[in-house]
Order: structure tokens, then sequence, then C-alpha cells
């Protein structure tokens, strides 16, 4: 009699651990999955540095051609449009003005200071592209 008790709860505790587990598993492959953005067929990494250093990461899922154009498509920046293409103010509802605060977003490509502006820089499957405060 005492053993079936035993049994009884040693079965439950058992119990209550995988779904503890499975919960578990289930919340961070929501929280991982909560950066990503888009629905297309080519994917690449997004990275945004704040002014603090804080980052924050994306997967960005697009068909659009060039990064600008995914990365506008899915809300992640704005800016004004000049002759020498858009001119970046906010990241990830982030606002930075080189005529107010003397700071701006500088963009990256593979962990290079780009040479091409968001705007006119073609996705590339895998790559990682960054915008940085500085």
């Amino acid at each position: 009699m005492k053993t079936i008790n035993v049994l009884k709860r040693l079965s439950l505790l058992l119990v209550c651990v995988v779904f503890a587990g499975s919960m578990l598993t289930a919340c961070g492959k929501a929280k991982a999955d909560s950066n990503t953005k888009g629905s297309g067929n080519t994917e690449f990494t997004f990275v945004v540095v704040d002014a603090d250093g804080n980052q924050t990461d994306f997967k960005i899922k697009t068909d659009a051609k060039t990064v600008g154009e995914a990365l506008l498509a899915e809300g992640l920046i704005a800016g004004d449009d000049s002759e020498y293409g858009l001119y970046v103010k906010t990241v990830n509802g982030i606002t930075v003005d080189y005529d107010t605060d003397g700071k701006y977003w500088a963009f990256y490509i593979d962990g290079e200071y780009a040479m091409t502006g968001v705007d006119s820089t073609d996705v590339v499957a895998g790559s990682t592209y960054m915008f940085k405060v500085e």
C-alpha cells in the first residue's frame, strides 16, 4: 500500500517535470522567434546597437531586392530621402540626428563599415547588416 502511494507520487512528479520542461521549451522558442520579421524566401540577420551599446538582433525574411526596402517594409528604419539616398535617422524606434546630437546611425555589412547606402545595398542571403550609433 505504501509502495503504491510512493509510485503515484513519483509518477505525478515526473508528469509535472515533463510538463514544465515542455512549457519552458515552448516559451524559449516563442522568445527566440519574436525577433523574426517578414515572410520571404531570403533570410539575413539585422543587428541594432544603440548609443548605450545595447544590441538587438533580428532575423529578416524577405523577397525585397535591397536591405533598405526590406527594413522599411518591416518598420525597422525610417529617415529622409536625399540626393545620396536614404538618410536613416530612426532604427528600431530610436531616433538619432547628427544635426541635433552629433550622432548618426552607421551602416555595416558583415562587420565592415558599408561603402553603400542601405537603400542601394542588395540583400545577400546569410549576411549580417547592422546599424550602430556613432
